[in-house]
């Protein structure tokens, strides 16, 4: 199973700081895309072009997208950062709960959602 790396993204593609520069220099992803799958990192928008957090509500629509997709790609290991609770300021109660729909099977999460996931997937170390 190859493991793909869920970053928060903006809208403008511009992965220059935090997960997504991780995801551009390490995982594939491609400068100016600002969601989906991209060698082997996932775009997830949480910010807008002007780096200013998405409504919650957006969020949470792009987070279903995710899920549907991480459904539909049961070869794929997807593991996923604290998106939206970095540079989008965003707190991890709002965010994590919107990933609890999401197939424990292939989605992993950043040990510090523990709290508000609990103990039906798997956890890494904090990124």
């Amino acid at each position: 199973m190859s493991l793909i790396f869920v970053f928060g993204s903006n809208t403008a593609g511009r992965h220059g700081k935090g997960a997504a520069l991780t995801a551009l220099r390490h995982h594939g992803a491609i400068y100016g895309q600002s969601t989906g799958l991209m060698g082997n990192a996932y775009a997830l928008p949480t910010c807008d072009a002007g780096f200013r957090s998405l409504p919650l509500q957006i969020i949470r629509h792009e987070v279903q997208h995710f899920i549907a997709f991480a459904r539909s790609r049961k070869d794929l290991g997807f593991q996923v950062t604290r998106v939206g609770c970095g540079l989008a300021y965003n707190t991890d109660d709002q965010i994590a709960p919107m990933f609890k729909e999401a197939p424990a099977l292939n989605v992993f999460f950043d040990e510090k959602w523990r709290p508000f996931l609990g103990n039906g997937y798997d956890y890494w170390g904090t990124f």
